[in-house]
């Protein structure tokens, strides 16, 4: 409903707003700063001189300078001609897989932790949190202490809780 309203109002008078828009002197446009024309060197000649002046001073510097570039000998590869960049190796580790061993990664990087290993080790420290304290999950899985001590504190496995079937009686009050 609005669309229509909008659409009325919008198209009333189109033909002699647009007549009167057309029929409208353009504006002359603002006059250009004179140092922004490029033609300013045109009625200097000593600039023109200048510019076209060689200085031999400067050119017995430049030819004092010699620059000398080599290139580190390339390796030999068997497989093809193509160099490829040196990539960093990272150190990985097999993973503690769970009973979601086919859903998880293999391998991860030390430092890092797959997520099944995640919640493995979040369920072992809320089961037995004697046992699993933040010294030993760090010594186990390759983790920096302050790191672990930050994941026991803000994550939290989820609980499933039962609670017990209303009777009749409850539902009647």
């Amino acid at each position: 409903m609005g669309g229509r309203v909008t659409r009325v109002f919008r198209t009333f008078n189109v033909e002699s707003r647009a007549r009167r828009e057309i029929s409208k002197e353009k504006p002359t446009p603002a006059p250009r700063h004179r140092t922004a024309r490029l033609d300013t060197t045109a009625h200097q000649p000593e600039v023109k001189e200048e510019i076209l002046r060689r200085d031999d001073r400067l050119l017995t510097l430049l030819k004092d300078v010699y620059v000398e570039s080599r290139d580190p000998p390339g390796q030999v590869k068997d497989g093809g001609g193509e160099q490829r960049l040196p990539c960093k190796q990272e150190e990985k580790r097999l993973t503690k897989l769970g009973h979601l061993g086919a859903l998880d990664v293999k391998k991860v990087s030390k430092g890092k932790i797959s997520i099944v290993e995640a919640l493995t080790l979040l369920n072992n420290h809320k089961l037995h949190p004697q046992i699993w304290t933040a010294e030993k999950i760090a010594a186990e899985y390759s983790l920096e202490l302050k790191d672990v001590n930050s994941l026991l504190e803000f994550f939290i496995p989820f609980t499933v809780q039962e609670f017990p079937k209303e009777t009749k009686k409850a539902i009647k009050s």
